[in-house]
């Protein structure tokens, strides 16, 4: 089977070692010693091949086993791999003679009727004289694709759960999006939870929920924002109790209602739920977009009384988890006096 050789050169970016080496050439061969005998525990193989006659002079006893080979030093990689295979690999070796700096390259082979991946980094040691630093990225590559299977899978799972969902709450007044009641809804519950609070002489927790910006997500659009909006209610519906209230409020805000709860249990009802949040897979196109949260919280009566204070302190608190980096839950600050 006719293997391809997936090529990309590159100049080493600035402040990296290769970078560095390619501008002090003058430290000469007590150098390449001294990396070389770094790079084959990491395992990685070097070989140095005299460009005049193609033949490899040098090669760490690892490349021979890596190749499948008895031996690799004396041979012409026209010896050791196919035609086409070759032909790639001297492709990116003029390419490194001629320019003279690093560069690293991804070649894909077939060794015993087994197709394997490598990460090459080649440098030029003299006018005659090149370094190759193999270093093979098969099972890597494999643990890659099956973790691609499964995001794809867990994906259109997540897709499909969705939908049905959205069937059955055709009519109930909720949230397409996100399964949870709307901002009306919520006004209305706050206000019974106030009163009802105030005659039964008990504390209940008020929890704003803010989805934290990312630029990654940003760039992939309104679908990943609807994927990561979609995870909120999951995570919402599942870890409230049926005396609480969780709806969304905004574009990007929720709230939720902790009857009969103090601030203590609260945060840390919400700290779990943080953390339940950032391990949760939510996947679009086969990429885990991760889902970040910041979470203010105020408790009646002793952040405030009123419905308007109690919701000003908790947008505080959000504001005030984001302003630190984000995914993390901010008590709000209780007034004294």
């Amino acid at each position: 089977m006719d293997m391809t050789a997936d090529q990309t050169a590159m100049q080493p970016p600035a402040g990296s070692l290769a970078h560095w080496l390619a501008s002090h050439a003058e430290l000469g061969s007590e150098t390449l010693v001294g990396l070389v005998s770094l790079i084959e525990p990491l395992g990685s193989q070097a070989a140095i091949k005299a460009m005049s006659t193609g033949r490899y002079v040098f090669a760490s006893a690892g490349l021979a086993q890596m190749f499948e080979r008895e031996a690799v030093v004396g041979h012409t990689d026209a010896e050791l791999l196919k035609p086409d295979e070759t032909t790639a690999l001297r492709r990116v070796e003029q390419t490194v003679m001629a320019q003279r700096h690093p560069v690293v390259s991804e070649h894909k082979l077939e060794i015993n009727n087994r197709r394997r991946e490598f990460s090459v980094t080649r440098l030029a040691l003299s006018a005659d004289f090149l370094l190759s630093v193999w270093h093979e990225r098969t099972e890597e590559r494999h643990r890659e694709a099956h973790l691609q299977r499964a995001l794809a899978q867990i994906e259109q799972q997540q897709s499909s759960i969705e939908q049905i969902r959205r069937e059955l709450q055709q009519g109930s007044g909720r949230d397409e999006v996100s399964g949870l009641y709307m901002r009306a809804q919520f006004d209305d519950q706050l206000l019974r939870e106030i009163d009802l609070s105030s005659r039964e002489h008990r504390e209940f927790a008020l929890v704003i929920i803010a989805l934290d910006a990312s630029s990654a997500v940003a760039s992939l659009g309104d679908d990943a924002q609807q994927r990561l909006l979609e995870g909120i209610g999951r995570m919402l519906r599942a870890n409230t109790r049926a005396m609480d209230s969780a709806c969304r409020i905004g574009p990007q805000r929720f709230a939720v209602l902790l009857s009969g709860v103090g601030l203590a249990t609260a945060h840390a009802r919400m700290e779990q739920l943080r953390r339940q949040c950032a391990a949760q897979i939510v996947v679009l196109n086969g990429q885990d977009l991760g889902l970040s949260i910041s979470m203010g919280v105020s408790s009646f009566p002793h952040t405030a009384s009123r419905q308007d204070e109690l919701m000003a302190a908790s947008e505080a608190a959000v504001h005030e988890a984001q302003r630190r980096g984000g995914n993390q839950v901010v008590l709000a600050s209780i007034a004294f006096g």
